[in-house]
């Protein structure tokens, strides 16, 4: 029983927390967007790279994870010590993502992944419950706001 305590204690306490379910749609997907940078800007944090980042995965989960009739969700959590947690959640855990590791040559898609392997700390996936998937994608604060796009 110890080990389950241990292994409890050690999960990380959210600070702050946003979830909304959102429409598969591209309409869906940028609403995700809007309201991600209004709720990292009542926060007082950064808006990029976070925001790229959630633009890039509602634009998959609206475009790669859509099932008709069905949403997904984005989560925003921010952990005691200051990390973002970016969570897209949707019902297609039969399709999951491949990053494009090489530039193969011209390509108007694929490269998203590869544009959130850059901006973030740390992203995987994680599977269930089924039918579900999760991407996510973490930013530390030390980093994240050196990530960010430069304003030009």
């Amino acid at each position: 029983m110890s080990d389950v305590n241990e292994r409890i204690s050690t999960l990380p306490i959210a600070a702050r927390q946003f979830r909304v379910p959102l429409s598969a749609t591209r309409r869906g997907a940028r609403l995700g967007r809007l309201l991600a940078t209004e709720q990292l800007r009542s926060w007082g944090l950064p808006l990029d790279p976070a925001r790229l980042i959630v633009a890039e995965l509602t634009a998959n989960a609206a475009l790669h994870g859509r099932v008709p009739g069905r949403s997904f969700r984005l989560a925003l959590t921010v952990t005691v010590e200051g990390v973002l947690r970016i969570e897209v959640t949707d019902t297609r855990s039969d399709v999951l993502p491949v990053p494009q590791t090489v530039a193969t040559g011209p390509a108007e898609s694929g490269y998203g992944l590869l544009l959130v392997a850059e901006l973030a700390d740390r992203w995987g996936v994680r599977l269930g419950p089924v039918p579900c998937k999760t991407v996510w994608a973490e930013l530390d604060p030390a980093t994240g706001a050196r990530k960010g796009v430069p304003r030009s």
